[in-house]
C-alpha cells in the first residue's frame, strides 16, 4: 500500500538531485538535504489535500524533514561559497570532476533517489497505513529533533574553533567528548525517524525498506568519519596535540572505545 507515493517522492528527490551534474558531490551533499526537506514540503502538502489523514504528530515529522534539510544543505552551501579552505579540501577529495563518466553520474543520481526515498519511507508508511499516533511515535519525534539540535550546534561550535585555530582540529565542547559530533547527530536523526515508524510497518516490503535505509545511513556516517580521518591524518599526523586528542576521543559514538577507522601507523 502506498507505494505509488512513494514513486513521487522519488521523482522530487531526483529532480533535486540535477545539482549533482555540476559537481558530483552535490549529489550526496547539496541534493541531499534539500531532497528530504522537499519530500518533507510534499508529505505536508499531500496531507493538507486530503490524500493522507495526518494528525500533529506527522505535521511535526514534516517540518523536521524540512528543518534538517534547508539546516543542511544550507549549511554546506554556506560554507563552500564563504570558505575558500573548504573550497580547496573538496576539490581535493573529489578530484577531476571531468574524469567522471556521464554513466557513472545517472547511476549515482538514480540510486541517491531511491536511498533518499527509503531513508523517509518510515513517515511514509505511517501515512499510508492510516495509523494513529503513539508513543514510539513521539518517542522517534524527541529523538530526531535532539539529532538536529545536536547536529547544528555541533556544526556552529566547529566553525567557530577552526575560525581561531585553522592550524588544528576542533577540540573543545562537544568535540571533547566525539570528534565528529555532527555525524553522531545525523545517526541521532535516522534513528528517529526509524524508532517512530517501527509500530506500524505492515509487510516484508516496508521492513525491509525502513531497515535497510538506516543500515546504510549508518555505514555512510562511519564511512564519511573515516575518510574525514584519513584526511586530517595527511594534515595533522605530525601534530602531537592531534594525536593525543584522537587517541583518547572517540571518533563517532561518545562513550563507545572507538577511536579510530584507519589503520594507525
Amino acid at each position: 500500500m502506498g507505494w505509488n507515493y512513494l514513486g513521487i517522492f522519488f521523482a522530487l528527490s531526483l529532480v533535486v538531485c540535477l545539482c549533482g551534474f555540476k559537481k558530483y558531490v552535490y549529489f550526496m551533499s547539496i541534493g541531499y538535504g534539500f531532497s528530504v526537506a522537499v519530500i518533507g514540503a510534499a508529505m505536508a502538502v499531500m496531507s493538507l489535500m486530503g490524500i493522507f489523514s495526518a494528525g500533529i504528530a506527522h505535521y511535526i515529522q514534516f517540518a523536521l524533514f524540512i528543518i534538517y534539510g534547508f539546516r543542511l544543505s544550507g549549511f554546506l552551501l554556506i560554507r563552500e561559497i564563504k570558505n575558500a579552505a573548504y573550497r580547496k579540501t573538496l576539490a581535493e577529495a573529489t578530484g577531476d570532476e571531468s574524469k567522471l563518466p556521464f554513466f557513472v553520474k545517472v547511476v549515482m543520481w538514480l540510486t541517491m533517489g531511491v536511498l533518499y526515498t527509503a531513508q523517509t519511507s518510515g513517515v511514509a508508511f505511517r501515512l499510508f497505513n492510516g495509523c494513529e499516533t503513539g508513543l514510539i511515535q513521539w518517542l522517534g519525534i524527541a529523538i530526531s529533533a535532539f539529532g538536529i539540535g545536536l547536529e547544528a550546534v555541533a556544526d556552529q561550535q566547529k566553525s567557530a574553533q577552526k575560525a581561531k585555530r585553522p592550524d588544528m582540529v576542533a577540540t573543545e565542547q562537544l568535540y571533547r567528548i566525539v570528534r565528529c559530533p555532527n555525524y553522531f547527530g545525523e545517526i541521532l536523526f535516522w534513528t528517529g525517524v526509524t524508532v517512530s515508524a517501527l509500530d506500524i510497518l505492515n509487510g516484508m516490503g516496508q521492513w525491509i525498506t525502513v531497515i535497510i535505509a538506516y543500515i546504510l545511513i549508518v555505514f555512510i556516517m562511519f564511512n564519511g568519519a573515516q575518510r574525514l580521518e584519513k584526511r586530517q591524518m595527511a594534515r595533522y599526523g605530525n601534530n602531537a596535540e592531534y594525536k593525543a586528542y584522537a587517541d583518547k576521543t572517540p571518533i563517532i559514538i561518545p562513550g563507545l572505545p572507538i577511536y579510530h577507522l584507519n589503520k594507525q601507523k
